[in-house]
């Protein structure tokens, strides 16, 4: 089916930088989207930022101007350089993927099993 894999999570210092990456792989027809989400304990869910496969971003509110998003169509990886780390932004980030795979009509969700970042000095 379909796999994303994620690498790049890790302790850091707050102020200090991280760059996340994750591959999709598997039968895979067309990508919409991808993007990344984050979950600290006790939270919800939230967005962290996405882009579309014609390079649109979003980026959630608390790391707008921090954090970039950025994409390879070719390898369909997307990268998060995340910049100016904050103790909040301690959590698992999830990988996502909004894909269409071969023999299906509609795009659906998948998701990385998550890569744990901690900013903590």
């Amino acid at each position: 089916q379909v796999q994303l894999v994620e690498s790049g999570g890790g302790l850091v210092q707050p102020g200090g930088s991280l760059r996340l990456s994750c591959a999709a792989s598997g039968s895979i027809f067309s990508i919409y989207a991808m993007g990344w989400y984050r979950q600290a304990p006790g939270k919800e869910r939230e967005l962290v930022a996405t882009i579309t496969s014609g390079g649109t971003t979003n980026y959630g509110d608390s790391v707008k101007g921090r954090f970039t998003i950025s994409r390879d169509n070719a390898k369909n990886t997307v990268y998060l350089q995340m910049n100016s780390l904050k103790p909040e932004d301690t959590a698992v980030y999830y990988c996502n993927a909004h894909l269409r795979t071969y023999g299906r009509i509609s795009y659906a969700d998948y998701w990385g099993q998550g890569t744990q970042v901690t900013v903590s000095s």
